[in-house]
């Protein structure tokens, strides 16, 4: 049975005599003051159908603290598990029982169990009472977007059709563990493999005969799936694990199409096919192609965000596909307006969300003063400035740069290290969180 909190806190709980220790114990400290926190996770992670027998395990309040400290230390769920178990200052700050020592594999379980629609509303809560307090100001904002990578190697239609190869072998070996049908099939792994790494290494006239030879093995191990798909939906008894499987090999069967597709197009027919088409991994499949002005190509999801004078993150937006950020400075706009009450008296944003358009819309909902990096034919007068409040709110907005440098840099959000599309949102809302409360207690402790 999993508790809310722990019980009673220690008196014994001992931080070391250190800077990082210090700032531990403020954000302990900080994180007592919101106790609705609590009640949001308790929600992902206790289920009221199991019965309250057994041994406990960690706490709601253990999990949220051991999620803020792998964060904030940027570390596997393995180095953690070593951590919490050698640290006098880690399980103080996590509140673990003396006697208990949780294991990467019981850490990962419950931590992964957050959502990201979770952590969205958590994040909203602390901005809104850090609004309250007076922590966070609305009188400016600046506005900024920046891509945060997925965990996958750079992609490759060659690798991506061995790997489609490689899993669907893998479910029709696996068939009769799952299901209880064996299906035979010719192993096509290794030859796969063998010719996605001479394609590799080959020249171009020598990759326009492998490619049409690799694609004929995954057209062999298309059909073998057809086939064992065909022979299980009408001779295994259907029970959950029999549907697991089922829509586990649908799902790469379909991505293995538009692999399969892909490749022809732009390989065999020399086609330019889009990245709104294109897939660049078939186990992050929901990885778009990010292109930002004349910059190398990027895969995983822009993101859009929004600081105040202190540099609290108080906007969030994981975007799908690569919208222009013209597109996107209305919505940023309205949903502070949603979940504060009230519009920013000044907006100064990055060159790309400049429009004639935004500065009109955004006047007349009541912002006073929008300003834009690069004013693009924009007058100060349109924008609601002078020449020198035009200058101050674009030396202002360069501050986002550092607050998006310092949430990558220690806080990992360059790269989204949790897997499928869930894992990479909670991952991101995860860092986002970590970095204001740590704002929060470097503010108050300094």
């Amino acid at each position: 049975m999993r508790e809310t909190r722990v019980a009673q806190i220690s008196i014994f709980e001992n931080y070391a005599q250190h800077e990082f220790a210090e700032q531990l114990l403020n954000l302990s400290n900080i994180l007592d003051q919101w106790p609705d926190i609590l009640i949001l996770i308790e929600q992902d992670l206790i289920c009221t159908a199991t019965k309250a027998v057994g041994r406990k395990g960690l706490t709601v309040e253990n999990v949220l603290r051991c999620l803020v400290l792998k964060q904030m230390l940027q570390i596997s769920y393995q180095q953690l598990a070593f951590h919490l178990a050698d640290s006098m200052t880690y399980r103080a700050f996590t509140r673990l029982a003396s006697e208990f020592n949780p294991k990467k594999s019981a850490l990962q379980n419950t931590i992964r169990k957050i959502t990201p629609n979770t952590l969205e509303k958590i994040h909203l809560l602390i901005t809104q009472f850090l609004l309250r307090q007076q922590v966070i100001s609305l009188e400016q904002i600046r506005i900024d977007s920046t891509v945060v990578k997925s965990n996958i190697a750079p992609p490759m239609d060659s690798q991506l059709l061995a790997d489609s190869v490689r899993v669907m072998s893998r479910y029709l070996a696996k068939s009769r563990d799952c299901t209880g049908i064996k299906i035979r099939f010719t192993d096509k792994r290794k030859s796969s493999k063998s010719l996605a790494f001479r394609i590799f290494n080959a020249k171009k006239s020598e990759k326009e005969v492998l490619y049409p030879e690799l694609l004929k093995v995954v057209r062999i191990v298309l059909k073998q799936v057809d086939r064992g798909l065909e022979k299980v939906q009408h001779e295994a008894p259907m029970t959950k694990a029999t549907q697991q499987w089922q829509d586990e090999v649908v799902h790469y069967r379909e991505l293995m199409l538009k692999v399969i597709d892909q490749t022809v197009r732009r390989i065999i027919h020399n086609e330019k096919v889009p990245s709104s088409e294109k897939i660049v991994s078939i186990f992050e499949s929901h990885t778009d192609v990010i292109v930002k002005g004349f910059r190398d190509i990027q895969y995983g999801h822009k993101i859009n965000l929004a600081s105040d004078p202190r540099g609290f993150i108080t906007y969030l937006a994981i975007e799908e596909g690569n919208p222009a950020d013209s597109e996107r400075f209305l919505p940023i706009v309205k949903a502070h307006e949603e979940q504060f009450g009230r519009l920013p008296k000044a907006i100064a944003c990055d060159g790309g969300y400049a429009s004639k358009v935004n500065v009109e819309v955004g006047r007349n909902l009541g912002v006073k003063r929008v300003v834009f990096h690069k004013r693009v034919g924009i007058s100060y007068q349109a924008m609601g400035v002078k020449k020198k409040t035009f200058e101050r709110l674009r030396n202002f907005r360069a501050g986002i740069e550092g607050n998006i440098s310092e949430l990558k840099r220690a806080y990992g959000a360059s790269k989204a290290m949790w897997k499928k599309e869930d894992g990479f949102q909670a991952f991101v809302w995860s860092s986002v969180i970590c970095y204001n409360l740590a704002r929060l207690s470097r503010m108050q402790s300094g």
